[in-house]
């Protein structure tokens, strides 16, 4: 069993940055799918983005599209969020993920998933 750990989290103005960590310990991280969603209170929790194994596919959201960026560095056993030009309805609390699944076509639901960290507030104001 993996286990996970968010930081980076925050208070931000709109339109600034941020940049969430998503730190692995426990069995080989590489060998899973990582995923990012948020939520915000009183919605359902979002599909945000995913990363697949080696870094080479990844996969966003909608509403983060052109805006937020994935990354891992399995050497750091780390997956990132890069956001930027953020909003106020990206508020949010954000929860990495880890899946074993090598479907594709699963990445953005949060069934796949079957690992989860605690989360890290991201709070953005207009």
């Amino acid at each position: 069993q993996v286990q996970l750990v968010e930081s980076g989290g925050g208070l931000v103005q709109a339109g600034g940055p941020l940049r969430l960590s998503c730190v692995a310990s426990g069995r080989i991280f590489s060998y899973y799918v990582v995923g990012w969603f948020r939520q915000a209170p009183g919605k359902e929790r979002e599909f945000v983005a995913a990363i697949n194994r080696s870094g080479a596919g990844t996969y966003y959201g909608d509403s983060v599209k052109g805006r937020f960026t994935i990354s891992r560095d399995n050497a750091k056993n780390t997956v990132y969020l890069q956001m930027l030009s953020l909003r106020p309805e990206d508020t949010a609390v954000y929860y990495c993920a880890t899946s074993p699944s090598s479907n594709v076509g699963t990445y953005t639901s949060r069934a796949a998933y079957t690992t989860w960290g605690q989360g890290t507030q991201v709070t953005v104001s207009s």
